[in-house]
């Protein structure tokens, strides 16, 4: 149910932006519907893959392994290993919520699915590697991955007394 309050208010948001650039600039519209349509174009095909991939995977998954090792009763080591699997999953967020999703539907408990994704958020090593590397220098990754390393392990932890 809340995705469907997301998209209407998601959609409704959208029509009245339209709205407002046909009084406002409405010879910007074609560039405008341009983008819309790449935009489209670009993300249809990811999204069809991920879903796909996400239910081979909810599939694949061994379900006494998740729940031995991510469960609910996994504590502190669920989170750290949950972190460690965040960092390395590679890929966009169709990639990390499908295999979020099918951890949670294989038995994962909160702590160390909040865990995965804030780390899958913040410490992406395939990110690291391929942009901040490259673009920012190794002392910013040092200091940045320095600075985020804390935050999955304490929003898991934080669950787990909860």
């Amino acid at each position: 149910m809340n995705i469907l309050i997301g998209t209407i208010l998601l959609w409704a948001l959208a029509l009245l932006m339209l709205r407002r650039l046909k009084t406002q600039a409405p010879e910007s519209l074609p560039a405008v519907y341009a983008r819309g349509k790449s935009t489209f174009l670009f993300m249809v095909p990811r999204i069809f893959i991920g879903l796909i991939g996400a239910g081979f995977l909810a599939e694949l998954l061994p379900v006494d392994q998740i729940d031995r090792y991510f469960g609910a009763n996994s504590g502190l080591a669920g989170v750290l290993l949950a972190t460690l699997f965040g960092a390395a999953t590679p890929g966009g967020p169709f990639v990390a919520f499908a295999i979020g999703a099918a951890a949670l539907k294989a038995g994962a408990g909160w702590a160390p699915l909040i865990a995965y994704v804030t780390s899958w958020s913040v410490m992406n090593l395939n990110r690291s590697i391929a942009y901040e590397l490259p673009f920012m220098g190794r002392r910013f990754l040092l200091f940045r991955s320095a600075a985020s390393l804390p935050l999955p392990i304490l929003l898991g932890a934080w669950l787990l007394l909860f």
